[in-house]
């Protein structure tokens, strides 16, 4: 399907290398002032050609209000958005016409519906995030406005070179507890906060885009100042709703909240979060984070943070040998212009997507409480 969220609605639409890409929001309230220029920053953010790190593709990814605003304020209907695809080259990819492309795709559409896009990968393409993205500014405009709710994602990891991830490592919680999206983008396109690991990580992207190869690596990202008791009971858990989110982005191929995978190394008589009254807030926090802000799958009020693992692109210059179609054995040299390492540029589309869940749980969580508000007067 092409539709996520509940109240909060977004529906993206458009192939790598058709007009357009863009999406349909529901959910958006009237009277809330917005423009291109709020939306605008976070495409910019994602959009191909920013350095040498990512792909030459040169698409602008200006993004166009169609509907759903007037006057500068939203009128509560759906929002349309448009981003043209202008640097198009269908041309790059005649190889698909003979061979499905390794880890792509191809195959899997065709098996599946019977054909598939001739050029580029489609709906399986990075390009269609950009809907993604555009909603997904809305969504954070939104939670900032009625909340300040700051989402920052940021690059922990490409291939081995990693980041201290422990949120009890006093450099990191300073991370997770300060980041900006201008503090992280200041580090340069590897958009990584540590300054011990920041020039290594360039290294690896450089090393593998100069031979023809791709690299993966993992985005973390941090929610400060979101409302207590988003999530619902057994399936619809926070970080089900969240793993659901990234897990859906082109590349990802991994997903853990707080101390994810290195908690099973740490005893329950230290791994759980002791409970202490907050003066200021006047009420209970946790003295560690090791549950990443959810609990029994409902946001406690403390930072979530979490960590989405990119696969190697699998787009590469390289001779690899496969089989065509029709089974006979082939070798491919993919053309085309693609990214050494996509986790920089995954870091805004992880931002939006925990953006849209967030929306959408204050959405669902305020229409439970107004509507025992009015129990409550009669």
């Amino acid at each position: 399907m092409s539709s996520f969220g509940t109240l909060f609605k977004v529906t993206t639409y458009g192939e790598s290398h058709c007009k357009s890409v863009g999406c349909i929001v529901e959910g958006v309230p009237p009277g809330l002032a917005l423009t291109e220029e709020d939306i605008q920053p976070q495409l910019t953010r994602r959009r191909p050609g920013q350095s040498k790190l990512s792909t030459p593709r040169n698409e602008k990814d200006r993004v166009m209000i169609q509907s759903g605003t007037e006057f500068g304020k939203t009128l509560g209907s759906p929002i349309g958005m448009l981003v043209l695809n202008q640097d198009q080259r269908p041309h790059d990819y005649g190889e698909m016409d003979v061979f499905p492309r390794p880890s792509h795709a191809d195959l899997t559409y065709i098996q599946k519906y019977g054909l598939k896009s001739s050029s580029g990968g489609g709906r399986a393409s990075a390009r269609e995030t950009i809907g993604r993205v555009a909603a997904g500014a809305i969504a954070e405009h939104i939670l900032k406005k009625i909340n300040n709710v700051e989402i920052v994602a940021f690059v922990s990891q490409i291939g081995n070179v990693a980041m201290n991830r422990d949120c009890n490592d006093p450099t990191f919680l300073k991370i997770l507890n300060t980041a900006t999206k201008d503090s992280i983008d200041a580090t340069g396109p590897i958009r990584c906060p540590d300054e011990n690991v920041k020039d290594e990580m360039v290294k690896v992207i450089e090393k593998h885009r100069d031979s023809n190869d791709s690299i993966g690596g993992v985005v973390t990202c941090v929610i400060r100042n979101c409302p207590i008791g988003l999530g619902e009971p057994c399936f619809d858990k926070l970080e089900a709703l969240l793993a659901h989110a990234m897990l859906s982005v082109p590349a990802t191929k991994g997903f853990e909240i707080g101390s994810g995978f290195e908690g099973v190394k740490v005893p329950g008589s230290k791994h759980n979060d002791p409970f202490t009254y907050d003066e200021n807030l006047k009420r209970l926090r946790t003295t560690t984070n090791n549950s990443g802000g959810i609990q029994g799958g409902i946001s406690n009020g403390e930072n979530i943070y979490f960590s989405v693992a990119f696969k190697s692109a699998a787009t590469i210059s390289q001779e690899q040998p496969t089989s065509t179609y029709d089974g006979k054995d082939g070798v491919l040299a993919a053309k085309g212009r693609h990214d050494p390492s996509v986790t920089p540029r995954a870091v805004p589309i992880v931002e939006a997507m925990a953006a849209l869940v967030i929306m959408d749980q204050v959405l669902i969580q305020n229409s439970r409480t107004s509507t025992i508000d009015m129990l409550k007067k009669h």
